[in-house]
């Protein structure tokens, strides 16, 4: 290579690196905008339960003493939702270590489906995860594989209202790709709600003020956000398809997450 080529070839990795940072800092405005956007709704119910307290809407000691115990579960599922983004964004920086290793998914699915199937059937939604091949492994921390699928999986059965979710994986041929795909009857708008920051500030009862705590979640946007972050810090993807086109009678909507292959 003479000196001319070796210039091209500086310049070139110049230029990419340059790109990655630029990519890299607007991820990291994009996620901190997101964040701070998903913990606004479960700070405004918290913010809502303790002006109730305060402003002696309460009808009884006993009901006082309720609205505060509904104000601690909004705070810790709060903390939660906090730790969880924390947890991600660590990771994706390296403060969090990954323990990357060779996993069988046959020995994984079952565990997922332990986490989910209760949910789904709560829901009324049919959960179905089909067994892997015994010789498909992936490369990945367990941990982590299991959060982000367990996490889309939720997601699904909280924004679903009939249907079903299917859970399946395929070995790629001549790749060192793994695709884990999961299949749900419902539109791939769902998957772009954003939290509801416009929640009712005081609740009028006790009622509204459990429907306030059980509502504190993280919206899909964000789910799949954390997921594609834990994906990619293992070096995977995720992909998020709409098929309803292929499915006319119905919406149906499925992600993709990639994954590589142990090195032989």
């Amino acid at each position: 290579m003479n000196e001319i080529e070796t210039l091209k070839e500086e310049l070139k990795q110049t230029q990419l690196a340059y790109q990655m940072a630029v990519q890299m800092s607007q991820f990291k405005a994009d996620f901190l905008a997101r964040t701070s956007h998903e913990l606004r709704s479960p700070l405004s119910s918290l913010i809502g339960l303790h002006q109730l307290i305060l402003s002696d809407l309460c009808e009884s000691p006993e009901e006082q003493k309720e609205f505060i115990a509904q104000a601690y579960n909004s705070a810790m599922k709060l903390m939660n939702l906090i730790d969880e983004i924390v947890a991600v964004s660590k990771t994706e920086y390296g403060t969090n270590k990954l323990n990357m290793e060779s996993l069988q998914l046959a020995s994984i699915f079952p565990e997922i489906y332990n986490l989910t199937h209760l949910q789904a059937a709560n829901r009324n939604l049919r959960l179905k995860i089909i067994p892997p091949d015994y010789y498909i492994y992936v490369y990945a921390d367990r941990v982590r594989l299991i959060q982000s699928i367990t996490n889309l999986i939720d997601s699904g059965i909280a924004i679903m209202k009939e249907g079903n979710i299917n859970l399946a994986a395929i070995s790629v041929e001549n790749t060192d790709k793994v695709t884990i795909k999961i299949s749900f009857d419902c539109s791939a708008q769902l998957w772009q709600q954003e939290s509801d920051i416009e929640n009712k500030v005081i609740p009028n009862d006790l009622e509204q003020a459990r429907e306030l705590v059980q509502n504190i979640n993280l919206s899909p946007k964000m789910r799949l956000l954390l997921s594609r972050t834990l994906l990619e810090t293992m070096r995977g993807s995720l992909q998020l398809l709409d098929t309803s086109v292929e499915n006319q009678n119905q919406n149906t909507t499925q992600i993709i997450l990639t994954c590589k292959k142990p090195e032989s």
